[in-house]
């Protein structure tokens, strides 16, 4: 039975290996999150897009917004890891899920094609293939790769998955087009797009888009976010 499981658990492991070295090329066919959204009743629209179709506006607006430090870390911010860890061991009384703060671009996306959204137990399940999964993407797609499937898969409205579905939705009109106002009030609705609605503003989406804008403004000058962004 031992035997069993660990030939069992070996081939997955490879096949889960060659599925990550296709997607370097290839988008996801699905993820479990946009099954969940089409099984749970919001329907299914994606469109994906190649990166020189996605505006350097949203580039920049996801970097400024989720992970600002995503052209120079490995894949983990080991400062925000800490900073979380140390918050939660003197805010004990407050329910805020593990690493909340911590999750980097890179994470999001392993999280995003190769496991599964949620809460409480499956959480703590989730972490140490997420871990792996995030080093694999981060030596074998590279930085770029890594962010133009996560703007491609991530959830940006109930249902709506990737830019070019949201800047379609939102604005009608192609990703490639999105002004900076446009692209940040799309990435202000993570990291709930359920709740936190793009069209119409939701105050968080309102509050947020701003405060994004200021950020693209303040790290757009830096030669490593240029030459990812481009």
């Amino acid at each position: 039975m031992f035997r069993f499981f660990v030939r069992t658990l070996f081939g997955l492991l490879v096949v889960s290996m060659l599925y990550l070295v296709v997607c370097k090329w290839i988008f996801p066919p699905v993820t479990i999150t946009q099954m969940g959204a089409l099984f749970g009743g919001y329907g299914l629209k994606r469109d994906y897009v190649n990166w020189n179709e996605i505006s350097p506006n949203v580039k920049l607006a996801a970097l400024a917004s989720e992970d600002q430090l995503f052209p120079d870390h490995d894949g983990f911010d080991w400062q925000a890891i800490e900073k979380s860890l140390d918050n939660q061991q003197s805010n004990k009384k407050k329910k805020r899920p593990a690493g909340a703060a911590a999750s980097t671009i890179s994470q999001q996306t392993a999280k995003n094609v190769f496991l599964w959204q949620g809460s409480g137990w499956s959480r703590y399940v989730r972490k140490v293939p997420e871990a792996f999964y995030t080093k694999m993407i981060e030596w074998i797609w590279g930085k770029k790769r890594i962010l133009e499937v996560y703007l491609n898969v991530i959830e940006m409205g109930p249902g709506i998955f990737g830019i070019e579905a949201a800047s379609r939705q939102y604005f009608h009109k192609s990703a490639n087009s999105l002004s900076r106002q446009e692209a940040a009030m799309i990435i202000a609705c993570l990291p709930n797009p359920k709740k936190f609605t793009v069209v119409p503003q939701s105050k968080r989406v309102k509050w947020r888009t701003p405060a994004i804008v200021r950020q693209m403004s303040l790290i757009e000058s830096d030669p490593d976010v240029q030459t990812l962004i481009h």
